[in-house]
């Protein structure tokens, strides 16, 4: 077998597809575009670039699109390819189209002759640069790289323009810090997947990050602090992990003190502005205001009701919306912040106030009693509309997330969705006339942990949810996915979070059509590049690892590489896996209860996953004795915060119900509760049974008094699964589901025998 079709079948092997020895290159491979082009049509041979090569542009309107094509060729061939604006046989055309009905839109067309890209805009000739980038061999992207003599471009017609115009990413840049390269970097890889928004979170609780000259105070003391609950749970993290070693780099001893932090001055954030312009990119800065402002008020006591700051029941002491002072510091703040940023956006939070401090406050009771308000929402809600109408005298629109609804809004506020347990909220604003900018928490807040169904759950995620009309639906504007850092402390550990999934995002918002193992294949095929960019991606998964086995006998363990460079390692005394560890090659026949400890490595060091997998050494159980049955489960629900299932009470709760399946009944459904579900599954046949449970918070489940799966403690969504060996008949099981705050979801299904997963049927489930 050829090394070519070796690949080849790596390649299909990774998707589950591989079934013969020897395939062609497939269309995904020629065209590995993400996101995929609207319309494409491939065609017949090649056309070759040589250092003789040239690129005419006829409009002084994409001079700069053609100095950055140019420029790829610079490493490769000793030199940039030169511009002109003769036209030459062979060359690459840049060619003004106003015909072209959408800003972005572009054309390109390859033959064996010439190249031409058609666009009416700069954005959507930088667009098209960016496609041609990708048709390109990853190897244009190396800095140091061996000089070539030629390259060559599949022929095709494309035809492509953005399904949606919000195509975000965002960055929190005050719980953690992170520098102004790595900002750059961040927009390089934006606009190689053609995202246009950038929001950068500069302002909370932890530190404030932007200049103000006239609050020198903000960033002398808001910037710094002594090391916080997140930078302690990192530290913990990080001796398992590198990736959460907290960046020296923003680390400085002052007054006998260690302080963590940072900021941008102005001239420093102008800088990153201007190079997110060129590559048509804008940024959204965000002030979170009236709420997550102790950094704020840390420095200007004044700021709040009563001069103090704390944190409240859940969240800190906002600033005071009855206070002239308040809205003289707001506005001073956002003049200068208008200074730094053009965007036509300015983001103002607006989420997680604690509003029982305002209603203590003698300024707000008179406030509110002379402006009519009946309660705090609407007192909120009168904060953001004065703010709006100051962001509208300078010319400039107001976006808030979506708490900003809860005391009524103007139609003319963008809202940004993310609060999952509240589904009603986009669909209310839409329909009110705001436009709206999807980013849900699940499946599109990045900083929750990664497992093997996230990369699907971004890519099938629809950003019109039901309930608009096609007319309504056009008010939701795009999507965005968010990336808070409490517990992301490095560059590396932002990339990990974000790759592959923001590749996802890009396919959601640009093409607009699902073609899942498409996306995959195509995805693979941007492995290489994404090393060269030294890009700290998440490795994909190895495939079809359960995290508990079980066995009555001795079992084989195989496990298969996603990509041909990793090399796994592992170990069987409880240590980690290092670069010097057993390598795992051939499959291993495991006869005894043990634990073992896996994970990828690429050749450089890089290390994957870590892959803590138990194997059981058990006899089947045996079904219990239980004289009758009847159909259903008993759910025992308790109201109350927990930080872990084994945090409930024991005996009666809030209320109880038989359930005929295993999903929250209505009545138990509160902001933070627990749920116990009790009875017998009803076993159909003898076997190694499987089971796969997914929850937001966490949960547990017992079958046959055997722990099968224990996905426990405070955690976003994620699903793990588990082994037992059950005998056929009736065994006790026990599935304990917990609900910090913010929207759970339950999901729970089964394999026997290595089968196929499927749902839990009713009649399984059973009570005395």
């Amino acid at each position: 077998m050829t090394l070519r079709s070796t690949l080849s079948c790596i390649i299909v092997i990774f998707l589950a597809a591989c079934n013969t020895s020897r395939i062609t290159e497939t269309k995904e491979q020629t065209f590995a575009l993400i996101p995929y082009p609207t319309h494409l049509t491939e065609g017949k041979g090649n056309f070759i670039i040589t250092p003789s090569t040239k690129i005419v542009v006829k409009s002084n309107l994409f001079l700069k699109e053609a100095e950055m094509l140019s420029a790829l060729f610079e490493h490769s061939f000793g030199s940039p390819l030169m511009p002109t604006i003769d036209q030459t046989k062979r060359s690459i055309n840049l060619i003004l189209d106003e015909s072209i009905k959408e800003e972005e839109g572009y054309t390109l067309e390859i033959t064996k002759n010439e190249v031409t890209l058609s666009a009416k805009t700069p954005t959507g000739m930088f667009r098209a640069v960016q496609t041609i980038r990708q048709l390109l061999p990853a190897t244009i992207e190396a800095s140091n790289g061996q000089m070539v003599k030629s390259f060559s471009l599949p022929a095709v017609k494309i035809q492509d323009e953005p399904a949606y115009e919000w195509r975000g990413m965002h960055l929190d840049v005050s719980r953690h810090f992170f520098s102004i390269d790595y900002l750059k970097k961040m927009l390089d890889l934006m606009a190689f997947y053609k995202f246009n928004k950038f929001h950068l979170h500069l302002t909370d609780d932890q530190g404030w990050r932007i200049e103000i000259k006239k609050y020198p105070l903000l960033t002398e003391q808001g910037a710094w602090r002594t090391f916080n609950n997140q930078d302690s749970a990192c530290m913990s993290l990080a001796k398992e992990n590198p990736d959460f070693i907290i960046d020296p780099k923003h680390i400085i001893q002052k007054d006998g003190k260690t302080l963590y932090g940072g900021f941008y001055t102005q001239e420093q954030m102008k800088d990153v502005v201007a190079y997110a312009a060129a590559r048509h990119i804008d940024i959204i800065p965000e002030i979170d205001m009236p709420g997550h402002m102790m950094a704020a008020i840390d420095a200007y006591n004044y700021l709040s009701c009563d001069g103090k700051s704390a944190f409240g029941k859940l969240f800190s002491i906002p600033i005071c919306p009855c206070l002239p002072a308040t809205y003289q510091f707001a506005e001073d703040v956002y003049t200068e912040i208008m200074d730094i940023f053009p965007s036509k956006y300015l983001h103002i939070g607006g989420d997680e106030v604690e509003r029982s401090f305002w209603a203590k406050s003698d300024a707000c009771k008179e406030l509110m009693a002379r402006e009519g308000l009946k309660n705090t929402a609407e007192l909120q809600s009168y904060f953001i509309h004065k703010m709006e109408a100051f962001f509208h005298s300078k010319g400039r629109e107001l976006i808030g997330w979506d708490e900003i609804l809860d005391g009524g809004i103007s139609k003319t506020a963008l809202i940004m969705y993310w609060r999952t347990w509240v589904p009603k909220a986009p669909i209310e604003a839409a329909k009110n006339g705001n436009k709206v900018i999807m980013t849900p928490g699940e499946p599109l807040y990045f900083d929750a942990y990664p497992d093997k169904s996230s990369l699907s759950r971004v890519y099938h995620f629809n950003p019109i949810p039901k309930g608009l009309t096609p007319q309504e639906a056009k008010g939701i504007i795009g999507a965005q996915a968010n990336i808070w850092t409490e517990t992301i402390p490095s560059e590396n550990r932002a990339e990990y979070m974000m790759m592959p999934r923001m590749t996802a995002l890009a396919e959601v918002v640009w093409t607009g059509k699902k073609d899942y193992p498409s996306f995959l294949q195509r995805l693979y095929n941007q492995y290489p590049r994404l090393d060269i960019l030294n890009i700290h991606y998440r490795f994909p998964d190895l495939e079809g690892i359960l995290d508990n086995y079980a066995f009555t006998d001795k079992m084989v363990f195989k496990v298969e590489k996603p990509l041909p460079d990793l090399i796994l390692r592992y170990t069987t005394d409880s240590s980690l896996p290092t670069i010097q560890s057993k390598v795992l090659d051939d499959p291993l026949t495991i006869d005894k209860t043990e634990r073992i400890r896996l994970a990828a490595f690429k050749p450089d060091g890089r290390r994957g996953d870590l892959y803590d997998i138990s194997f059981h050494k058990e006899s089947y159980a045996e079904p219990a004795a239980v004289a009758s049955s009847q159909a259903g489960l008993n759910a025992n629900w308790y109201k109350g915060f927990f930080r872990t299932t084994l945090k409930m009470p024991a005996g009666n709760g809030t209320g109880a119900e038989i359930v005929s399946n295993l999903a929250v009944p209505k009545k138990a459904e509160s902001a933070n509760f627990g749920i116990k579900f009790r009875g017998y599954i009803d076993i159909p046949e003898t076997g190694i049974y499987t089971f796969y449970l997914g929850s937001d918070d966490g949960s547990t489940l017992k079958i046959a008094d055997r722990m099968v799966v224990d996905n426990d403690g405070l955690h976003s969504f994620k699903e793990k699964n588990g082994q037992v060996a059950l005998k056929k008949g009736l065994h006790p099981i026990a599935l304990n589901l917990i609900e910090g705050g913010g929207g759970y979801r339950l999901s729970i299904q089964y394999s026997i025998n290595g089968s196929e997963r499927k749902e839990i049927p009713a009649a399984w489930l059973k009570h005395e």
